[in-house]
C-alpha cells in the first residue's frame, strides 16, 4: 500500500492530490519552483521541498530533481497530476526504475496511446469511429497541403505526440496550411520535445464529447459517464459539463462502447479520457486518449460520487476499483475554469498578484483552487488558477447555480475570464433555451470554434473587459435607491475619498481599486503601443505581457502594413501574435528566444 506520495505538480491540481492523500491517510510531499515558495499546495502538504529554479524545465519537468526529492523525503509513489510529466512515458519509466510507484498508466500504455498514429490504428482495430487521416506523420507542409487538396477542407493538423490541444491547428483555406503546419510543429517541439504532426479531416462545427474511464489491473474497465467540453478557445477548454447534454442515446452508447473497448485493448490502468468529435451532421470520430487525470474531472466526480484521485491511488496500490459497473449519472455538473486572461483582448494572458480572491459558496458549489488573496499567478506556467464546479439535480438548476457562482466570485489584481463565463451562461446557444415557442427544440448549438467564430463576433468586446489595477485609482461605496454601488475615481477626486469613511460617504474606502481595461487588439493578438514614439519619430512595439519572443514573422528592415502580425510571443503556455498598429519599416530590437517583460520594447517602426 502506498504510504507517501510525491506530488509532482503545482497549483490547483497539486492541492487536489494533497487533499485526497489526507483523506486516505497518505502522507504528501509537495515540490515547488522559486515563484511557488508560498503557494497553497506547499503549505497544505505534509512536507515541501524546493526544486531551485523558475521555469518548468528547471523544476516540474526535471525528473532528476523530482526523483532526488522523492528519495530524500521517503516517498514511495509519484502522482504527476495533469500537464508537465503526466503523459511522458520516459518519466513513468524513470520513476518505476527508481523503485517508486507511478500513479498512472504504465509507460508502455502512455507511449502507445500518446502516439496519435498508433492510437488511431488501435481505435480502427476495435471498431471506433474515425474520419479520414494520414497513415502516419506527414514529412512537411507540402505533404499536408497535398492531403488537403485530395481530401478537402477544413484540415486538422495535430502533434503526433501531443495532447490537451497543444500542437494543433485547423486550416480552413489552402493558403494557410503551410504556416499553420509550421506553427503546430513548433508548438509541439516546445511542449513535447517532438514536432511530428499528422493531418486529418476536421469535422465542421463539431462538439467535443469525451468519456471518463477508470481501469485496474484486475480486469475491470469502468466508463464513468460522458462530458461535453465544446466551449474552447485556441483548442483549450473553458467550460465543461457532465453528462454531455442533448446527446442521442445511440451516440452516447457508441461513445461508451468505443472508450471501453479501446482502453481494454490497450491494457489501461488508472484514470484516462477517451475524446471524440461529434460533427454537426452527426458524424462521430475518435480524437485521442489522454492518459492522465483531466482538468475537468470534478464534473464526473459530482455526477457519479466517485473520487477519481482516490481511485487512481487505489489502482496504483494494486487494489481493484471501488466500483466494477458503469455508474448511472445523478444530476448535472458544470465547471468554469478561472484563467488569468482578458477575454476582451483575445484572451490575452495576464499573470500577476491576486490582490483579492473571494470564491463563491452555497448549495451545490465546489471550488478547486491553487490560490488565495495575495497569491501570485506566475507567467512561467499555465494561466489556470482555480475551477468553480456546480451541481444541480437538473441541467437547468446547475445553470442557475453557475450563474449565481459566477456573479459571487471576486478576483482583483489580474484579468480573468469571469466576464466571459457570465456572458456564456446567459447565451441560448449554450443554455439550450428554445429560441421560439414552448414546443420548439432546444437551441444548444455551441461547438469547438463557437467562441472565436460566433460568440465574440456578436458581443461588444468591452462587455467582456476584465478589471485591472491602475495606480492612483481609488474606490468607495455610495448608496443609490437602497443598493450599494462601488465607484472608482482618480486618487483624491470626488466624494472626499482617500481615507476610510471619506466626507459625506458612509463607509468610504481609500483602498486601491480597479477599472475596466483599455484597448482591444485583434483576437489572439498581443498589444503593441498605439502610437507612443521615441524622439526620432519611430514607434516602439511593446510587449503586453511577460513571456518569450518565439519568432519574428517579418524580417528586420522590411516594410509592414497597419494591423500586420509581425512576431509570435509565448506566455503562460499560449502563443499570441504581436500586431503592428501603424505602417512602417520594422527594426528588430529583441532577439528570437529572448525572455521579455511587460512593456519591453521588442521592435520599432519607422513610419
Amino acid at each position: 500500500m502506498i504510504r507517501t506520495v510525491l506530488v509532482a505538480n503545482r497549483g490547483e491540481i497539486a492541492v487536489r492530490v494533497v487533499r485526497a492523500c489526507a483523506d486516505l491517510g497518505i502522507r504528501s510531499v509537495a515540490v515547488y519552483a522559486d515563484g511557488d515558495a508560498d503557494a497553497l499546495h506547499v503549505r497544505l502538504a505534509d512536507e515541501a521541498w524546493a526544486l531551485e529554479g523558475r521555469t518548468a524545465a528547471e523544476t516540474y519537468l526535471s525528473v532528476e530533481k523530482l526523483l532526488d526529492v522523492a528519495h530524500r523525503s521517503g516517498a514511495d509513489a509519484v502522482h504527476p497530476g495533469y500537464g508537465f510529466l503526466s503523459e511522458r512515458a520516459a518519466a513513468a519509466r524513470a520513476v518505476e526504475a527508481a523503485g517508486l510507484v507511478w500513479v498512472g498508466p504504465t509507460a508502455d500504455t502512455i507511449e502507445l496511446l500518446g502516439d496519435k498514429i498508433a492510437a488511431r490504428d488501435l481505435a480502427r482495430k476495435v471498431g471506433a469511429p474515425l474520419v479520414p487521416g494520414s497513415d502516419g506523420p506527414v514529412p512537411d507542409a507540402a505533404a499536408a497541403l497535398a492531403f488537403a487538396e485530395e481530401h478537402g477542407l477544413p484540415l486538422a493538423i495535430k502533434a503526433a505526440h501531443g495532447g490537451g490541444g497543444r500542437g494543433m491547428r485547423v486550416a480552413r483555406t489552402l493558403e494557410e496550411v503551410p504556416e499553420l503546419f509550421e506553427a503546430a510543429r513548433r508548438e509541439a517541439e516546445a511542449a513535447f520535445g517532438r514536432g511530428e504532426c499528422f493531418v486529418e479531416r476536421f469535422l465542421e462545427r463539431p462538439r467535443h464529447v469525451e468519456a471518463q474511464v477508470v481501469a485496474d489491473s484486475h480486469g475491470n474497465v469502468v466508463v464513468a459517464g460522458t462530458r461535453d467540453c465544446s466551449l474552447q478557445r485556441r483548442n483549450q477548454k473553458l467550460v465543461e459539463e457532465a453528462p454531455a447534454p442533448f446527446l442521442d442515446d445511440a451516440v452516447r452508447a457508441r461513445v461508451h462502447e468505443s472508450a471501453r473497448d479501446l482502453c481494454a485493448a490497450a491494457g489501461y490502468r488508472g484514470a484516462g479520457t477517451v475524446e471524440f468529435l461529434l460533427g454537426a451532421d452527426g458524424t462521430l470520430s475518435f480524437l485521442e486518449v489522454n492518459t492522465r487525470l483531466q482538468v475537468e474531472h470534478p464534473v464526473t466526480e459530482e455526477t457519479t460520487g466517485l473520487d477519481l484521485v482516490a481511485e487512481q491511488l487505489r489502482v496504483a496500490s494494486g487494489l481493484p476499483l471501488s466500483v466494477t459497473q458503469d455508474p448511472a449519472p445523478r444530476g448535472h455538473a458544470i465547471e468554469l475554469r478561472l484563467n488569468a486572461e482578458d477575454p476582451a483582448r483575445g484572451f490575452l494572458p495576464g499573470p500577476g498578484r491576486v490582490d483579492r480572491f473571494v470564491p463563491p459558496g452555497g448549495p451545490g458549489v465546489r471550488v478547486d483552487t491553487g490560490i488565495e488573496s495575495g497569491s501570485v499567478v506566475p507567467g512561467e506556467f499555465d494561466s489556470l488558477f482555480a475551477k468553480v464546479v456546480v451541481w444541480g439535480p437538473t441541467r437547468e438548476v446547475a445553470l442557475a447555480r453557475a450563474r449565481r457562482a459566477a456573479a459571487e466570485t471576486v478576483v482583483e489584481g489580474v484579468p480573468t475570464v469571469l466576464p466571459f463565463h457570465r456572458a456564456v451562461l446567459a447565451d441560448p446557444a449554450f443554455t439550450g433555451a428554445p429560441r421560439g415557442g414552448a414546443d420548439e427544440q432546444p437551441g444548444f448549438s455551441v461547438h469547438t470554434q463557437w467562441i472565436e467564430t460566433e460568440m465574440l463576433a456578436a458581443v461588444d468586446p468591452q462587455s467582456l473587459a476584465a478589471p485591472v489595477v491602475e495606480p492612483g485609482v481609488v474606490e468607495t461605496w455610495i448608496e443609490i435607491d437602497g443598493r450599494r454601488r462601488r465607484v472608482r475615481t482618480p486618487g483624491g477626486f470626488g466624494f472626499g475619498v482617500g481615507a476610510p469613511g471619506g466626507a459625506g460617504v458612509p463607509g468610504g474606502s481609500g483602498g486601491g481599486g480597479a477599472v475596466p481595461s483599455g484597448g482591444t487588439p485583434a483576437a489572439g493578438g498581443a498589444a503593441s503601443s498605439p502610437g507612443s514614439a521615441v524622439d526620432d519619430g519611430r514607434v516602439p512595439l511593446l510587449a503586453a505581457m511577460p513571456g518569450t519572443l518565439v519568432r519574428w514573422l517579418v524580417d528586420d528592415g522590411a516594410a509592414v502594413a497597419d494591423g500586420q502580425p509581425v512576431a509570435v510571443v509565448e506566455a503562460m503556455k499560449m502563443e499570441s501574435q504581436l500586431v503592428a498598429e501603424s505602417a512602417g519599416v520594422l527594426e528588430h530590437v529583441a532577439a528570437e528566444g529572448a525572455q521579455i517583460a511587460a512593456g519591453d520594447v521588442l521592435g520599432r517602426l519607422t513610419p
